[in-house]
């Protein structure tokens, strides 16, 4: 137990470091606080990303969802691959814009080029609702692990504000740099701890050969949809490979990402390099399918990792790839406590509050928005229970509604305010009846999130389409910056619209 405490320790004492490290680096500036002075370099990216991207969700929610509904979770291979196209296809453009404009927030873009401060609020409001669920997730899941990994001796209460604490503490004193730096460190530990932890248990069976023979035995029904419980099917493949994808990647957390980086190459590799590291779900599999074998009466499936660990491996060992779990929570909640922070200073106090706030102001507010945000997370933690998997597509399922206003913007002249406003609060409507109303069944097995989704998108296109923009010195300046965005990274497009324009002329001749 006592080996259990020191690994924890060091686990805790290691981001501490690295974040005083990168606050030396710092440059008290808001900007660099926030973002990082626009200047994050490829290795950080990639794994601040990755790290943020993974959490709980991912280390305990998966093993816990092959454990109980077999294979669905499998689509986490291909919302893997949409995640890191998303994020260079709209995420290289959200950056570009960013720089030009000097945006920090995503409300500053999509407010700025809808030029409507009404929906400015409402995607702030929707970004800290919808985040903070998924904050608290990170904290039920590493607060979990830790007294797990302890023997018992940190007790849950007292884990979670441990592991509050830490994050806090680093993030404080080193804003975005040190939660990068940190994900470096996390991002390693976690990749590998899957792994690992999969390989390892499926060992007790005989290897993965055997256990997938031994599984068809007692229960094919996990190797194939709907699922033993006969509720996951394709439906719900489809459900989770959308939200979750979709949902993290319009996550305030990885706007920050987005905006913060140097340069717009590094996000040309990302869609392979995201896609790679997904191969860590593999480990998921081997660990919940191993599980459903050898302990297949688990009352509570979040638990189901920790409980194989604590079984079936030496406890140095159990308690080792627990603290990595506790890493993927860590470096998922260090992110969105940062994000949210973001907002609420610059989206809501900086703008509406105190605009000539100056740079001092600004960086104290973050910091204590940071406190406040954590601990309404914290109490969450202890008296909100429920299973990760369903309250993170919840969550995720709340921030996809974004990207439709936010394609629009990057993409789209003709998308007007209103439509943007009325098809995120149709989206969102539809999210929180089909989810919280007992009566309401969602269509033909879809989430809510996708269903929220089809509503925003029809209404923002149909509104776009019938109402007209006024404000055009705004839209030509988007238009401009497009083409700007084009000339410098997409030459091709530039070539297929000239060849297209030319065509139209000559079909009117």
């Amino acid at each position: 137990m006592t080996v259990g405490v020191i690994i924890i320790i060091a686990f805790m004492i290691i981001p501490l470091l690295v974040g005083f490290v990168a606050a030396s680096k710092s440059l008290n500036t808001s900007e660099d606080f926030f973002i990082q002075g626009r200047g994050m370099g490829s290795v950080a990216v990639f794994f601040t990303v990755a790290a943020t991207w993974w959490s709980s969700f991912a280390f305990l929610g998966s093993n816990a969802t092959f454990y109980t509904h077999g294979p669905v979770y499998l689509t986490a291979l291909a919302w893997n691959l949409l995640f890191g196209f998303m994020y260079y296809w709209v995420g290289k453009r959200v950056w570009f814009l960013g720089k030009k404009f000097n945006y920090i927030t995503p409300s500053d873009l999509v407010g700025d080029f809808y030029n409507n401060e009404q929906l400015r609020r409402i995607v702030a409001i929707i970004l800290l609702v919808f985040t903070i669920p998924y904050l608290q997730i990170q904290l039920t899941g590493g607060a979990y692990l830790i007294e797990i990994a302890s023997g018992g001796k940190i007790p849950f209460w007292m884990a979670a504000l441990l592991f509050y604490f830490v994050i806090v503490v680093y993030v404080w004193v080193g804003g975005i740099r040190a939660v990068a730096w940190t994900d470096i460190f996390y991002g390693v530990i976690l990749f590998f701890g899957m792994m690992f932890a999969g390989f390892y248990i499926s060992q007790i069976l005989g290897g993965p050969i055997n256990m997938f023979s031994e599984l068809m035995k007692v229960s094919p029904e996990h190797l194939t949809l709907p699922g033993p419980q006969g509720t996951m099917g394709y439906s719900m493949w489809f459900s989770l490979f959308i939200v979750t994808s979709i949902g993290a990647f319009m996550g305030p957390q990885m706007w920050l990402r987005m905006y913060s980086v140097k340069s717009g190459k590094l996000f040309n590799l990302m869609p392979f390099l995201l896609g790679f590291a997904a191969i860590a779900y593999i480990g998921s599999v081997l660990v919940g399918f191993s599980g459903f074998i050898l302990e297949p009466n688990v009352e509570n499936p979040d638990q189901i990792l920790p409980i194989m660990l604590m079984e079936y491996a030496p406890f140095a060992l159990a308690s080792l790839i627990l603290a990595a779990g506790a890493a993927a929570a860590m470096s998922t909640a260090n992110s969105q406590i940062h994000a949210v922070s973001t907002i609420v200073t610059l989206d809501f106090y900086k703008r509406y509050l105190k605009n000539d706030a100056s740079n001092d102001d600004i960086i104290r507010i973050g910091r204590w928005s940071l406190v406040i945000f954590s601990m309404i997370a914290y109490f969450m933690t202890l008296l909100v229970p429920g299973v990760l998997v369903t309250i993170g597509v919840i969550a995720l399922a709340g921030t996809a509604q974004l990207i439709v206003p936010t394609i629009g913007a990057i993409y789209w002249k003709r998308a007007h305010p209103v439509a943007a406003i009325w098809g995120l609060i149709s989206g969102i409507t539809i999210v929180l009846l089909i989810t919280f109303v007992p009566f309401i069944n969602s269509p033909l097995g879809l989430h809510a999130g996708v269903w929220g989704l089809f509503v925003n998108t029809v209404l923002f296109i149909s509104l776009s389409l019938i109402l007209k923009r006024e404000d055009l010195e705004v839209v030509k300046r988007f238009e401009d910056a497009r083409t700007e965005y084009n000339n410098l990274y997409h030459q091709e497009l530039i070539h297929k619209n000239k060849d297209e324009t030319i065509l139209k002329r000559l079909a009117e001749e």
